[in-house]
């Protein structure tokens, strides 16, 4: 029996995906488990696995074509086996429904609007592309308008609610419909500028900000830490860890410094839930990840029970399988508070949005030499800007400050950690 194979919701947030690649063709066998389709998401890039077994019949999206989740790509079955149920399934989609047809027949027996109201019909259709974000298309056309080169915005839908089905993209063939321009152009090109292609992740980048810079309401806190007795403790710590060629980063010390004043602080560590606040008795950091396509934040669970070889240690394998696109939902997924570094890029200070349901985040910036001020006279000292975003409906202004007044305490005292 045929076995459909769709795009499944590969993360918790996954709304669409990618097809990457293929790892089976049409008419390789298939057993239930196997490995069909590399899948960008969100976040990272998946594993889509057969449901059923037999032979790969048909592909209905090729690599690097998008579809939504539950969207049909695919159809197992076995060897010779009819598959005309699916092909026409499928159709219906392409296939003008009854009210369609009653109003194409309907429309050319009226006389032919006025031109006010013509134009007031195409003001209309016009930003139909804009307004949903994504052109609505069956799977089938959207495989057609691909390996046709055409760009779905471009072409008028004739399917219900102003879908692009197959007939559309055939009909835009034969009219000669400029193809799509190609995302990438050469170093000497003479246009003057290049559209590229949002990946999935870019997408849900720009949506979860405007989720978060939109409706929360941020405040930022900043302190400028004296950083003298924590760059000796790390001199310290790696000279004992020198034998196994292990090194930890300042940026090691201040998660876990971090994740010691969240335990002190639960207030802080904290979601927005919209009728109530959860305040978690375990801390499980997020660490913002730059990557080729944004950013991502695995999370390090537990933080505050952990030494710093253990931190270091996750905190490197995490962000090379981030960069890889190999983390798996669970490991992106569940942060409690949130830790952004741009200290490395020589970034002196910055503000960070804060990732909802989360109630904070913390923008850390570069270790430096900077002259201050002591006790009426001037000195060089290892200094380093640390602020927090901070969501007013969970944090005020006092408990943000007294979390922030625990963590100086850290790091510029470290060893009162220990007490």
């Amino acid at each position: 029996m045929a076995t459909k194979v769709h795009m499944e919701a590969l993360s918790p947030t996954m709304e669409e995906g990618q097809v990457v690649k293929w790892l089976k063709s049409e008419g390789d066998k298939v057993a239930s488990g196997d490995v069909l389709a590399e899948i960008e998401t969100d976040k990272a890039t998946m594993e889509l696995v057969a449901r059923g077994e037999g032979i790969l019949q048909k592909i209905l999206l090729e690599e690097g074509g998008t579809a939504a989740v539950g969207a049909l790509i695919g159809v197992i079955g076995e060897d010779g086996e009819d598959l005309s149920d699916f092909v026409a399934e499928e159709e219906e989609d392409d296939a003008p429904s009854a009210e369609a047809e009653s109003a194409e027949t309907e429309a050319s027996a009226e006389p032919a609007p006025d031109e006010d109201a013509e134009e007031s019909a195409e003001e209309r259709e016009a930003p139909r592309a804009e307004r949903d974000g994504r052109v609505k298309a069956s799977p089938l056309a959207r495989r057609l308008a691909e390996e046709e080169g055409l760009d779905l915005s471009s072409i008028e839908g004739s399917g219900p609610g102003g879908r692009v089905v197959k007939r559309d993209v055939e009909k835009a063939v034969d009219e000669g419909v400029t193809p799509a321009p190609s995302p990438t152009t050469a170093p000497d090109s003479e246009e003057d500028y290049v559209d590229v292609s949002l990946s999935q992740m870019r997408k849900t980048i720009a949506k979860r900000l405007v989720e978060s810079i939109g409706p929360i309401p941020h405040f930022f806190l900043t302190v400028d830490v004296d950083m003298s007795r924590t760059v000796q403790a790390r001199a310290r710590i790696n000279k004992q860890l020198e034998k196994d060629g292990f090194k930890v980063s300042f940026n090691d010390i201040v998660l876990k410094a971090t994740a010691m004043a969240l335990r002190k602080h639960p207030e802080c560590n904290a979601h927005w839930l919209g009728d109530a606040v959860r305040q978690f008795n375990r801390v499980h950091l997020a660490v913002a990840v730059a990557i080729e396509d944004g950013l991502i934040t695995p999370v390090v669970r537990d933080a505050d029970r952990k030494g710093l070889v253990e931190i270091s240690t996750e905190v490197r394998e995490l962000a090379g399988r981030a960069r890889e696109k190999k983390l798996k939902p669970e490991e992106y997924s569940g942060g409690t508070f949130s830790v952004s570094n741009l200290g490395m890029f020589g970034v002196e200070d910055f503000t960070a949005v804060i990732n909802p349901p989360e109630a904070g985040i913390l923008a850390v910036g570069a270790l430096e030499e900077r002259a201050v001020v002591k006790d009426g006279e001037v000195v060089v000292e290892p200094r380093m800007k640390i602020t927090m975003s901070c969501d007013h409906r969970v944090i005020d202004g006092a408990l943000g400050a007294q979390f922030l007044q625990t963590l100086t305490g850290i790091l510029e005292e470290p060893l009162a950690a220990l007490i």
